[in-house]
């Protein structure tokens, strides 16, 4: 692959070269100077030239990183341009997916670093055109964009002349001695997604989330630029540092990748906002729901179920564990669980028998878990699950994030951290039974439904404990009858069973609770049931 030494750009004798961030409002003047570009491409002129402090041949600097996107927080924002001919932009999904990188063109092929990056083309739906710098012993290498690089399958390959550039990146890993796998992508807005080894890819990470089912418009940031560095051989970690920008803040981000059987991701990220801004989300996550036991497909399917993501599990800053099911739901549903300085909160698969969903080609079966943990206190907010009426498993229609209760205030500086684990089961998980399966369905006639909840413990091979556990449950609004607990010691289940009367309203909050002289034996059951 070549690369594409970048100009340092000029004007009289002021040169943005390898001097400090301090140097950037002496450039931007020079930009200004120039006086017969409009506006927007003036602003441009002013991202390039602060990007090239971070450019091709400069060392690389963390803190210098930061300066920039504090710089770019004081510039008007500028939006990436849409300049994705048609002939890609177009591209039908599995011909853009058809379009790879040549292995011997992969950055870091064959060095026997635990780790190969292969760029990846523009296309499809990823018209974003972002940047893509390694950093070799602290030196910045800018990584060129070359067709020749690229196998097009049966796509037409550009122009020579023509730069389309890159809309992310993949990483393969090499770890523990079982070949090479692909461990991670960062592609599209701020998204990225990990799994572990023998996983598919499922559950979606974002960066940052801004305004998500907000009656304003969600606001969407994204990446201009990564630069990665290159691995230690045998560190089995890739770090990734990255510039978010938006209409309302910019950002840096710092990935810390550990692929593995368990893959492991530390983000910390700092954001300097433009302007006030109400309603932010750190730890995003989005995964697919069509249908499952607890809500039946509308139309037929020859699957038993489709969803990649079976619940959102919490564990509160109070120490409660939290299993909400999600739901494909009829209208647009936000659920709120308030809380201070959560431990950990996550989107969950939690059926790993191919038998559950009956699905040769997705094997909903191997998708991820991804686990969320924060790094230090997050304060007062709460974990918000948005789930989205949808027709096709294609659409991610859940997303859980934590909403702090502050708004991010125009001028400042805002940090966050967390640590991120794409697993089969999470690393930490209740020492108590777990909700394995919610089943729903009518009760006979009428608006009356019943309700199947099963729970699942070593320690339910115990009958003496299962005769004793005692449920409670309670409806807003609504009337509970039926309740009734079912132990079977023998496949360690303790299932509870209820009703459901709404009478004519057409939603209701549920609560269920399993205890033993008093002490829980479970995760809180929540759910919201709408008819």
């Amino acid at each position: 692959m070549s690369d594409t030494m970048p100009c340092p750009i000029t004007h009289d004798r002021v040169t943005l070269d390898r001097r400090e961030l301090v140097g950037l409002g002496a450039a931007v003047s020079a930009v200004g100077l120039l006086g017969t570009s409009p506006a927007s491409a003036q602003n441009q002129n002013v991202i390039d030239a602060a990007l090239q402090t971070l450019g091709d041949g400069k060392t690389f600097d963390s803190a210098r990183m930061a300066e920039v996107a504090k710089f770019l927080a004081t510039r008007p924002f500028v939006p990436l341009p849409n300049d994705l001919p048609d002939a890609f932009a177009k591209l039908p999904f599995e011909q853009y997916t058809a379009i790879r990188i040549k292995p011997e063109s992969s950055i870091w092929y064959r060095e026997g670093r635990g780790f190969a990056v292969e760029p990846l083309h523009r296309g499809f739906v990823y018209g974003n055109k972002v940047q893509i710098f390694v950093v070799e012993d602290g030196v910045i290498r800018r990584i060129g964009y070359d067709r020749n690089a690229f196998d097009f399958g049966k796509v037409p390959p550009p122009a020579d002349d023509q730069d389309l550039g890159f809309s992310g990146f993949r990483v393969m890993a090499d770890s523990g001695g079982g070949g090479s796998w692909e461990a991670a992508i960062f592609q599209g807005a701020t998204f990225f997604r990990a799994r572990a080894r023998g996983q598919e890819y499922g559950v979606f990470a974002r960066t940052l989330i801004l305004k998500p089912a907000d009656t304003r418009g969600e606001e969407v940031p994204f990446f201009r630029a990564f630069w990665i560095d290159r691995p230690t051989a045998g560190s089995g970690a890739m770090v990734i540092n990255a510039l978010l920008d938006s209409e309302n803040v910019t950002g840096t981000a710092r990935f810390t990748l550990r692929p593995g059987e368990m893959t492991i991701t530390d983000l910390e990220v700092s954001l300097y906002p433009r302007a006030a801004i109400d309603h932010v989300g750190y730890g995003a996550m989005t995964g697919a729901f069509l249908f499952g036991p607890n809500d039946q497909a509308a139309t037929p399917d020859v699957r038993a179920a489709v969803y990649e993501v079976k619940g959102l599990q919490i564990h509160n800053g109070r120490g409660e564990w939290i299993w909400r099911p999600v739901s494909n739901p009829s209208n647009l549903e936000i659920s709120a669980f308030v809380d201070t300085n959560p431990a950990g909160f996550g989107l969950l698969q939690r059926d790993r028998d191919y038998a559950v969903f009956q699905d040769d080609r997705q094997r909903f079966d191997r998708r991820p878990s991804l686990w969320l943990e924060p790094l230090g206190e997050w304060g007062v907010g709460q974990v918000q699950l948005i789930e989205i009426p949808t027709d096709s498993e294609l659409n991610d229609n859940i997303i859980a994030y934590w909403r702090p209760k502050d708004a991010l205030a125009a001028g400042s500086e805002v940090s966050f951290a967390s640590r991120l684990y794409w697993c089969w089961s999470p690393p930490e998980r209740p020492a108590m039974a777990i909700v394995t399966g919610t089943r729903i369905g009518h009760a006979g006639s009428g608006r009356v439904m019943r309700f199947a909840v099963d729970y699942r413990a070593e320690a339910f091979a115990d009958a003496n404990l299962l005769r004793d556990a005692k449920a409670t449950v309670t409806a807003s609004p609504g009337k509970i009858s039926r309740l009734q607990l079912w132990p079977y010691p023998e496949r360690k289940i303790l299932r509870a069973t209820f009703d459901l009367d709404p009478g004519s309203d057409t939603a209701s909050e549920l609560r269920l609770v399993i205890e033993n002289a008093g002490k829980p034996l479970g995760e809180t059951w929540l759910y919201r049931w709408t008819g």
